[in-house]
Parts: C-alpha cells; structure tokens; sequence
C-alpha cells in the first residue's frame, strides 16, 4: 500500500477543511502515517486505497478542527473600509485564510479551490465542510461518505443539502474564469505593466465598479474603484515606483508575485496578489504579505530587475 500518489490531492483536500496549506501538508503526513501503521488492516476488498485514505484524512480534519475557529479573508470580518489612509495594523491574532501554491502540488481540479469559495466553506461546520467536498468535488458517492464519516446516507444527503443552500447564501455561485483564458491573461497582463509603472489611473480601469481589495494579516478592506485607487497611490507613494512583477497562479486563480524597489537598487518581494477576474475585469484582488504564506510560494526574495521581463 503506498499512498504517496495520492499525497497531492489529500494536501488539496485538507486545504479545502483547515484553510492553511502548511497545516494541510502537517495533516497528510499525519494521515500517511496512520495509513502505514494500519497497513495490515487495509482490505482491498471493501475499499480502494484512495477511498481508504480520505477515511483517513477526514478523520484527521475533523479533529484538528474540533473547537477550532474558522479561517476568514478580512471582507468576511466586517464593513468595507472607508479610509484609505487608515493605519496598516497586522492582526496576528486572526488564523487568516492562505492561499494555495498550484505548482507545488499535482491537483486535477483546482476550480473549487478558489479563494472566495474556500473561505465561504470556513463558515460551514466542520462534517458539512468534508460532505460538500467528498461528495461535490472529489465526486465520492452518498454511500461512500457514509461510511467515510461514520453516519448514513440520509444524514450525508442532508449535510449536503444545507451546505449548498449556505454557499448559495453566501454568493459563492459565480462564473469562474480559468487563469489559462486568453482574456484573463491579457486583462492581467495589463494589471502587471501598469502596476510596474505605478499607472493608478490605468489600475483603476482595469477594475469592476465594487472591486475589492484586501490584505490579510491587515483587517482592513475596501471595495470599490475610488478607494482602490487611493490605497494603490498610497503604496507607489510610501515605496515607491519602479515595482516588478513575476505571474504564477494560486488557488486556480491568476496571480503576480510583486517585489518593491529597494533603495539601495535591486527588488525584494513585498507581497502575492490573488486576482478574480469577472467579465474582462478585475473583481478582487487579494493581497497577501506574510512571510509565512510568501514562503510556500518557494519565490526569491530579491532579485535584480535584469532577472525577468516587465510584466511576465
């Protein structure tokens, strides 16, 4: 029994339970291990060995996330921001939602592990959170989750039925755009050059009338055009012009890796930005600064503007 093929997808799917890559690669080593002592239990007659492992990882979810608080974006927090000057106090304090490292990680469907979707799951319990997972992406049958969870059929129908109608509440039904459309490139194409050149202008029409912009560990957000662009000439403002970026994807979504100039020359990573891009625009972008979550992205952290192409 080796389930090291399967150590991909069971990192995606603990992701999608516990909102922390880091703590879902800590959880699918723990579920490996647990697989390997009990090794000699396995009947290959009742159960494949994937079914066997998500048993397993579910149940290791599950109680890592007894009496745990969910993991929010800011915007899930409270009212948008109505100053753009305001004070940027991190709250460490806050277990935020991280993002996802597509290129670490060998994951057929990355649609459903998208950022907004993820945190909207965090607000459902903990069993209805793996039902809507086994069942609607993984594609496990009612019976399976059954016996994954150790309830019935009825109880798994049921879970499901709640947590679509919560999901349905919470908006989280839109259109995804795929980071590898052509159009979706291109608009964040144009999001990198003006970004580089510090075009607040040229950033702000690339951007939905109610676009938002949040920056976890910082509570604050804001949401539309006007304060979007008055945050982003506060940050060209405080350091300056002259910004590289590098492209790269993140929770399925388009992303760019930013690295702000240094004064004494070359580039230092400042921050990952998280792109949901809805009919040709920019409708959220979700600005991540914390080394901790910079690290699973295995970026440089300076590197010299020769090194890469503006806007790539």
């Amino acid at each position: 029994m080796d389930g090291e093929p399967y150590r991909g997808e069971l990192v995606a799917y603990c992701y999608r339970m516990v909102g922390s890559v880091h703590e879902a690669e800590d959880l699918v080593q723990e579920t490996l291990l647990r697989a390997w002592k009990a090794r000699d239990r396995y009947d290959p007659t009742r159960a494949s060995v994937r079914t066997w492992l998500y048993r397993i990882a579910t149940n290791v979810c599950l109680s890592a996330l007894d009496g745990r608080a969910r993991r929010p974006l800011p915007s899930g927090l409270g009212a948008p921001g109505d100053d753009p000057g305001a004070p940027l106090t991190p709250a460490f304090d806050v277990p935020w939602l991280q993002p996802f490292p597509d290129a670490r990680f060998d994951v057929e469907v990355r649609a459903d592990l998208r950022l907004a979707l993820v945190a909207a799951m965090q607000t459902l319990s903990a069993r209805q959170r793996a039902v809507l997972v086994l069942r609607e992406v993984l594609g496990f049958s009612a019976a399976e989750v059954a016996v994954q969870l150790g309830t019935t059929v009825p109880a798994v129908n049921s879970a499901l039925q709640r947590a679509r109608a919560a999901l349905a509440d919470a908006g989280e039904a839109e259109e995804v755009a795929e980071p590898d459309d052509p159009r979706v490139r291109a608009v964040i194409g144009r999001y990198a050059r003006a970004f580089e050149a510090a075009d607040v202008p040229a950033l702000v029409r690339l951007l939905t009338d109610d676009a938002v912009l949040e920056m976890p560990p910082v509570p604050l957000w804001y949401r539309g055009r006007r304060d979007y662009g008055l945050f982003m000439r506060r940050v060209f403002d405080m350091r300056g012009t002259e910004w590289g970026v590098r492209a790269l994807t993140a929770n399925g979504q388009p992303a760019l890796a930013a690295y702000a100039p240094e004064p004494g020359g070359g580039l230092q990573l400042h921050t990952l930005q998280v792109f949901t891009v809805a009919g040709g625009l920019v409708a959220r972008n979700v600005v991540f600064a914390d080394p901790a979550v910079l690290d699973a992205f295995d970026l440089p952290r300076r590197i010299s503007p020769d090194e890469f192409g503006r806007g790539r």
